[in-house]
């Protein structure tokens, strides 16, 4: 999970019980390996998968620490070696 992506966009009402959820979870800080790493994804990926720089980003940072990305958008998770699974609808 991209935890800004959700911090940014919480509505007034939606932030106790989402930082609440969100404590669950371990925030790995991304270095710059990360990063040179999202860029070899993002070159490799963009124009075959549209994937962008955050995509890219979380895609290494799970390739690194491991865990599993659930989302919306599959298409934008090709990576054979990164579990992705289907958030809810």
């Amino acid at each position: 999970m991209q935890r800004a992506e959700v911090v940014f966009f919480m509505r007034e009402n939606e932030v106790a019980p989402t930082l609440q959820f969100l404590s669950q979870f371990k925030t790995e800080s991304v270095d710059q390996s990360i990063i040179d790493d999202a860029g070899l994804l993002f070159r490799q990926w963009n124009p075959s998968h549209g994937i962008d720089a955050n995509d890219a980003i979380l895609a290494a940072t799970t390739k690194r620490f491991g865990g599993m990305i659930y989302t919306l958008n599959l298409k934008h998770y090709p990576m054979r070696d990164i579990i992705v699974r289907q958030a809810w609808k």
